[in-house]
Order: structure tokens, then C-alpha cells, then sequence
């Protein structure tokens, strides 16, 4: 966990937010994978972790607003439990290391929120995504477990998003730490593929790098010859000379925080001439991207100008036609480009997403598209210092869209669909960087990566 201070400021920077009533924060349960005792890795919940910093299971806090209270729920180790996980801290000594001194029995929340509702105190919680806190809530507060959600505070969620999208120094540090382990990852990819492998053989050695440096995957790694399915998660082709694998892999740091980076290197060390083309395609869309984020500037309009980018290159090779700006207002670019630009990241690697993408990445001032593609981008709203920021430009090349949108001649006065009959076989190309939005301009995070052909090839052969 961070200094005390720290998890502190945290929760009074929140308290100064909120008006009144009661916030409740629930930690997450240990998840069984085919019975009680063999569970899944640990995971805490972001928000808990962000204010509470207790990374330990079958926890619970709220802070009383009015009367100025902060207690942490839980149970000590039963002399049972603990011969099978040996001994522990307890709660009251794990709560003063993040400045709590009040500490209470798990039994005891139901009770303090039952009083409070009676007393027609409001009770303020987040979305959940976890099915078993979605009952505790039923059992707590009476909701209907299909209606939880709806009763989630719009306040309470606003005031953790806004303070959570801000990223301290400590935050950004943390942040690098895994970008490195990714970095490791990647490398170690570029290096290990040749053809005759297996992808499965690549993937095992990057989860190797995140789990022995102390980490932990941040996602299921998406490592693919077939990188035109944009996630992944199939390992059992076997790589062939002139195949290029998409390898989007993202270590998570031992704080919990999230690094993200996409390369895509060819098989056998080399680019075809066809490879190159739509590759430098990419990289020039992305190196565009990442000079335009800076505070003030809405990531929407970043993502358009990488898209108009996409579509010029193209229509250079000769798969896209006419105007390019009409092209992409219309929406013709998403046959080859169907995702967002990027997303936030911090504790998450689609950071704070289980609280509601209108709220993260979308404000009053900009709201989603229905149109395809455009309406899969996660953020949209303005860039403010502090903010870190994915940047994935990507060119795929999917068959049954090409077949579908061919069939239905749409976009035809856009889309060669003669020329693109060539590329049905061709995969994909993301590429990806991590960007923290500073006070004027940007940094790209973490030790560079390699990107350009060259360093790619040289990294790869």
C-alpha cells in the first residue's frame, strides 16, 4: 500500500466532495473456480484499494459524512483459518497503516446501515460488477439484486471518478513499474517467436516476466497471428514464416497498477513490402495521436484525426476512395479501423470502466455516437493534466465485414472492395503507447519500446 498520508488525503479530498449520508465501499470476496476452496488470484476492488489500501478479501468500510466517521468491517482469523494461511495481522492493526482506528466486526455493518436507513439517512454506493456484492446490497439495503445498480449515487460516482482520473507522481511511478515489466514482456516476445512456434509458447514466457518480477497479468495477454480479431484469446496457432502476431500484453504492477502497450512484429523478422505499408500507415496515425494529446484537447478529435490518417494511407494503397474527410464523417474508415483510439488507465486497465464509461469517459458537453465504430470509443471528453491515456491506432482486415458490407455495397463510393479482396488474409496491426496528459503537452510512459520498422526487425530477427 502507499504512505498512510497518502490513503488519508484520499478519503478527505472524497469527503469534501460529498454533501451528507453514508458512503459504502465493499471490498471484494475470493472467487471459487470449481469449488469454495480453490479460488481464483485475489483481486480488490479499484475503488477500495484507491481509499482503503487493504488488498485482503471479506472487507468492508464507510465513512459517515455527517458524523465525521471512517470505520473498516471485517473478521479476524478464526486459529482454524489460520493453519491454513498462517497468522495474520488483524483488522484493527491492518487499518492503522492506511489511518483508520475504528474498526468493527463484518456482523455489525448490516446493523449500523439497518439504523441508518430508518432514520432516513441516505446510503451512497458504486456500481458493482461482482455478483456476490450485488446480494450483499440486496441483504443490506433491500434492492432487488436486477435493480442494484440503478440505485448507485451519480454523486458518489462523480466524486471518484473525478479524483481517481488524476493520476499523483506516486501513481504515475507505479504506473512505469508495470509499463517496464511490459516492456520486458514485449521484448521478450519480439525475440522468442519464430516461425514453427507455437503462440501458447510466447504467451507462457510473458506471464512468466509479470508473475517472477512480482506483478501480475493486467488482462488476459491478446497475442495473435489472426490480430484482426481485436481480443484474442485463442493461443493454438502455430506461427508460420510471413505471419505478423499482435501481441497487446499489459503487466500489472504489485500496487495493482496497470500498463498497456501493443506492438506488432512479423514471424520471421522481416515485412513483407505489403506489411510495410500498412504498418508505417499505423505508426504515422499514432505518432500524430500522441502530439495532439494535451490538456483542453478532446480525445474524440484525436481519435477522428488518427482516423482520417488511417483513411488517407489507404486510400493511398488504393482500398479507400474520394473524400477522405466525407469518408470518415460517414463512418466507411470503421471497415478497417471498428475500435476507439484509446482509454483510460490507472488501477484498471480500462480504468474505473465498472463505474460507467458516461461518466469516465464522457461528460455533459460530449456524448457516444451511435455510429459503428466511433460508438465503441471508451473516451471521448476533454484531456486534463494528470490523466493517462492509451493510444492504439489499428488497421484489421476482418472477412465476414468485408463480406457483409461487400454484399450490401455500403460505402462502395469509399471502400475499393476489388482491391480489398487481396487483403482478406493480411490479419492486423495495433499499435500502442501509454501517455500521461502534463500541464502543456505530453510524455509517453515507461522506456521506449520498439516501434519503427527497423527496430522492430532488428528486435524480431
Amino acid at each position: 500500500m502507499f504512505a498512510t498520508r497518502i490513503h488519508v488525503q484520499r478519503r478527505n479530498t472524497l469527503k469534501k466532495r460529498m454533501q451528507s449520508g453514508i458512503l459504502l465501499f465493499l471490498g471484494n470476496e475470493e472467487s471459487p473456480m470449481n469449488y469454495p476452496a480453490n479460488t481464483y488470484s485475489f483481486r480488490q476492488d479499484s475503488s477500495f484499494l484507491y481509499y482503503w489500501g487493504l488488498d485482503h478479501p471479506s472487507l468492508a468500510s464507510v465513512i459517515d459524512l455527517d458524523a465525521r466517521k471512517e470505520i473498516i468491517f471485517g473478521n479476524d482469523p478464526t486459529v482454524d483459518e489460520i493453519v491454513w494461511t498462517g497468522p495474520q495481522p488483524t483488522i484493527k492493526e491492518k487499518s492503522e497503516k492506511v489511518g483508520v482506528s475504528t474498526t468493527l466486526p463484518l456482523s455489525k455493518l448490516e446493523e449500523i446501515l439497518r439504523v441508518a436507513v430508518q432514520n432516513g439517512r441516505k446510503i451512497h454506493f458504486l456500481r458493482q460488477y461482482r455478483p456476490e456484492n450485488i446480494l450483499k446490497l440486496e441483504r443490506l439495503l433491500g434492492i432487488h439484486p436486477r435493480a442494484v445498480n440503478e440505485y448507485a449515487s451519480k454523486e458518489f460516482i462523480r466524486g471518484v471518478v473525478e479524483q481517481r482520473s488524476i493520476k499523483s507522481k506516486e501513481e504515475v511511478d507505479q504506473i512505469e513499474l508495470a509499463i517496464d515489466l511490459t516492456r520486458r514482456m514485449q521484448i521478450t516476445a519480439m525475440k522468442m517467436a519464430k516461425p514453427g512456434m507455437y503462440e501458447r509458447e510466447v504467451v507462457g514466457a510473458m506471464e512468466e516476466i509479470a508473475v517472477s518480477m512480482g506483478g501480475a497479468l493486467s488482462f488476459p495477454i491478446i497475442f495473435s497471428i489472426h490480430g484482426e480479431t481485436l481480443h484474442n484469446h485463442y493461443y493454438g496457432n502455430k506461427m508460420r514464416s510471413g505471419n505478423i502476431a499482435v501481441n497487446d500484453s499489459g503487466a500489472e504492477s504489485p500496487l495493482h497498477y496497470a500498463g498497456d502497450i501493443t506492438r506488432t512484429f512479423p514471424v520471421s523478422g522481416k515485412f513483407t513490402q505489403k506489411q510495410k505499408e500498412v504498418y508505417q500507415i499505423v505508426l504515422q496515425a499514432q505518432k500524430k495521436a500522441i502530439e495532439m494529446v494535451s490538456p483542453g484537447v478532446k480525445f474524440k478529435d484525436v481519435h477522428l484525426t488518427a482516423c482520417r490518417m488511417l483513411a488517407a494511407g489507404l486510400k493511398e494503397l488504393g482500398l479507400m476512395k474520394g473524400n477522405v474527410e466525407e469518408a470518415v464523417q460517414a463512418g466507411a474508415h470503421a471497415m478497417f479501423f471498428q475500435c476507439g483510439l484509446g482509454h483510460m488507465m490507472g488501477l484498471d486497465v480500462h480504468d474505473m470502466e465498472d463505474l460507467g464509461e458516461e461518466f469516465v469517459g464522457y461528460d455533459d458537453q460530449t456524448k457516444r455516437s451511435d455510429q459503428f465504430g466511433l460508438c465503441y470509443l471508451r473516451l471521448a471528453k476533454a484531456l486534463q493534466p494528470g490523466f493517462v491515456v492509451t493510444v492504439e491506432p489499428g488497421i484489421y482486415f476482418i472477412p465476414e465485414l468485408i463480406h457483409a458490407w461487400k454484399a450490401e455495397k455500403k460505402f462502395a463510393q469509399f471502400i475499393n472492395y476489388d482491391a480489398l479482396s487481396k487483403y482478406e488474409r493480411f490479419g492486423g496491426i495495433r499499435i500502442e503507447d501509454d501517455v500521461l496528459v502534463l500541464q502543456k503537452g505530453n510524455r509517453i510512459l515507461g522506456k521506449r519500446i520498439p516501434k519503427t520498422i527497423a527496430e522492430v526487425e532488428a528486435m524480431s530477427s
